[in-house]
């Protein structure tokens, strides 16, 4: 009988446990693992980056292209005037004792005729801020006139206090309140030609 082995070549002979063969016997560089951690946490804050970016956007906290604001229109100054042909109403809105007539009399003093000054109370006693009430656009400048006469006061347009049977009526209201302080020492604004 034959032997049935083939011959011995050099593939018979390989060891158990090969060292690397060829391209891969290249050394491995030490920083490569520091390499690859710094991608990943540079491409982490990325992706948080860019999630809490569009997070906003969606939400509407910021805008890519947000509208320009208006400028505001000019305010249109006018100037205090004293016009004594307007009738003035004084109520008086605080817990002060005879304040209205006080204040009836000091407007007086600045040129009103008596018949034209009615006193009288608010129709609360816990009342704030004075305030000089007009009616129509064109009485501001009255109105602004007597808040100086009276030593300031807040200026506001409402009809609230015009004559309900005649709303031409030149009439200004003055509202007491507890901010109330006097006339101002001063001189008043000249009166009305």
């Amino acid at each position: 009988m034959s032997n049935t082995k083939p011959p011995r070549d050099r593939f018979d002979e390989v060891p158990s446990s090969p060292g690397r063969v060829g391209a891969h016997r290249a050394e491995n560089p030490r920083t490569r693992g520091w390499v690859t951690l710094l991608w990943a946490l540079a491409a982490t804050v990325l992706i948080v980056a860019i999630g809490i970016f569009a997070t906003l956007l969606a939400s509407g906290r910021i805008q890519l292209f947000p509208e320009p604001t208006p400028e505001p229109a000019p305010v249109e100054t006018v100037d205090p005037i004293v016009d004594t042909a307007f009738t003035v109403l004084v109520l008086n809105g605080t817990s002060e004792q005879d304040l209205a007539t006080r204040v009836g009399d000091k407007i007086q003093a600045a040129g009103w005729a008596p018949e034209l000054v009615l006193t009288g109370a608010a129709g609360s006693r816990d009342v704030e801020t004075t305030t000089v009430y007009y009616s129509a656009i064109g009485d501001q400048a009255a109105a602004l006139g007597l808040a100086d006469v009276i030593g300031g006061a807040e200026v506001v347009q409402n009809d609230f206090y015009q004559p309900s049977g005649d709303p031409d009526a030149l009439q200004l209201t003055v509202v007491l309140g507890a901010d109330y302080l006097g006339p101002v020492p001063s001189g008043t604004p000249s009166a009305k030609p």
